[in-house]
């Protein structure tokens, strides 16, 4: 079985559209969040969200969207694309550049892409809407594929060529995780040579209100407190959107471009609650399983984690059952250094994974440990966990990153450091 390394990166985020960006707001703890225009009317109770700089892409027509220059495509691509397939494709061109890849080794059999996305519901809506007023023929032929799930795969699978296994992952925040864990198993059983692993979500009205009738959202409307992970006042999480790509290669295309790293992924697990369609379970059984696996398929123990990412999304459950999964896997005797960098970036849903992930890559590259911001209090029930609150100039050796979704579903990936 080969090794899996992480070679390249890309990131359109609210804390940054490249990687110095990113680094420099996750090392001195400055947030993307903001009083969101699209949120300032009086039927929406949430204020507040963490939307993508330097881009807007409100319009429903592709060609009023303003996006940076060096991203310029034609009409006839940006047809078949919303928003989320934008931030997608600019981090994966970001990525590619990033590695150091040429066309032939993008397009070929032996590199695929896994992509995890919910879709773009206001341009599903826009689309049915549109239907329904001006009669079935009448409508753009490319609606459907610019709106449902599987956008971000049909789109980049064709915009670069994309000849190996190609699929999307819908297990809402946990969709991102899974797409990496089984984008590893593909290299590591000489499935594949390359994975791209992308994760993307619009940021936008239609994606965010629906979370407040399910009291999930933070009514906050003081951006700097909002998303407080692991404090007592925890109410709700701040929505998200952007694009990450992760490339991953095994250890023979690593030695034959002689690739610079980041990382490398170890091992992963996943398992599910089986309790609720929308609740974390109170122990979070199923997260604990997921790191249990993930610790054994890489072949460490607990005490080997020196940083782990949590999922804490910043909600009274979910942060709570986290909690109760980390004590019983780590203990409370010191352990990892934890933290949410939810609490800067948002919560992205499907894009979570990916874009925590590439963190804990950054963690390696740049010696230093994002620290879990806005906690005044913290929860009780966190007693004697390593919470940090600070970012920390180190580099750790084995970091685990968490994400839990809909329907009990839990990922857990782990990855080392290395040098080439």
């Amino acid at each position: 079985m080969s090794r899996v390394f992480v070679t390249g990166l890309g990131f359109i985020s609210s804390i940054g559209n490249d990687e110095d960006s990113v680094v420099d707001n996750l090392r001195h703890l400055r947030h993307g969040i903001e009083l969101f225009e699209p949120l300032q009317v009086p039927e929406s109770p949430v204020k507040l969200a963490a939307p993508v700089k330097d881009f807007d892409v409100e319009s429903f027509d592709p060609e009023d969207w303003t996006y940076p220059a060096q991203y310029r495509l034609r009409r006839e691509v940006l047809r078949s694309f919303s928003p989320h397939v934008l931030y997608a494709y600019c981090s994966m061109k970001q990525a590619i550049d990033n590695a150091g890849l040429d066309e032939h080794e993008v397009s070929n059999l032996d590199t695929g892409i896994y992509t995890a996305s919910a879709g773009s519901s206001r341009f599903l809506h826009r689309s049915l809407e549109k239907m329904y007023k001006r009669g079935i023929m009448r409508c753009n032929p490319l609606n459907i594929v610019s709106s449902v799930a599987g956008t971000v795969s049909f789109n980049l699978v064709s915009n670069f060529q994309i000849q190996g296994v190609s699929t999307g992952f819908a297990s809402a925040c946990a969709s991102s995780g899974h797409a990496l864990g089984f984008a590893f198993e593909e290299i590591r059983r000489g499935k594949q040579k390359r994975m791209f692993v992308v994760g993307a979500e619009d940021c936008n009205f239609d994606s965010i209100v629906p979370f407040a009738v399910m009291r999930a959202l933070s009514l906050s409307d003081h951006p700097d407190s909002a998303a407080r992970p692991f404090d007592k006042k925890r109410s709700g999480f701040v929505s998200s959107g952007g694009g990450v790509t992760m490339i991953l290669e095994s250890e023979e295309e690593v030695a034959r471009r002689g690739a610079s790293v980041y990382g490398e992924i170890v091992g992963w697990g996943q398992a599910s609650d089986g309790y609720n369609v929308a609740i974390s379970h109170p122990d979070g059984r199923g997260l604990q399983n997921a790191m249990r696996l993930a610790l054994k398929d890489a072949r460490i123990t607990a005490s080997d984690i020196q940083y782990l990412n949590a999922h804490a999304p910043s909600t009274p459950i979910g942060d709570l059952s986290e909690v109760i999964a980390m004590k019983e896997v780590f203990g409370t005797d010191k352990g990892p250094m934890i933290s949410s960098t939810k609490a800067l970036s948002g919560h992205g849903l499907s894009l979570s994974s990916i874009l925590e992930s590439g963190i804990c890559m950054l963690a390696y590259k740049h010696g230093m440990v994002p620290g879990s911001a806005n906690i005044d209090e913290l929860m009780d029930e966190a007693g004697g966990l390593n919470i940090i609150r600070e970012s920390i100039e180190m580099k750790p050796e084995y970091v685990m990153s968490n994400s839990s979704g809909f329907g009990g579903a839990n990922t857990s990936l782990i990855f080392r450091s290395c040098q080439n």
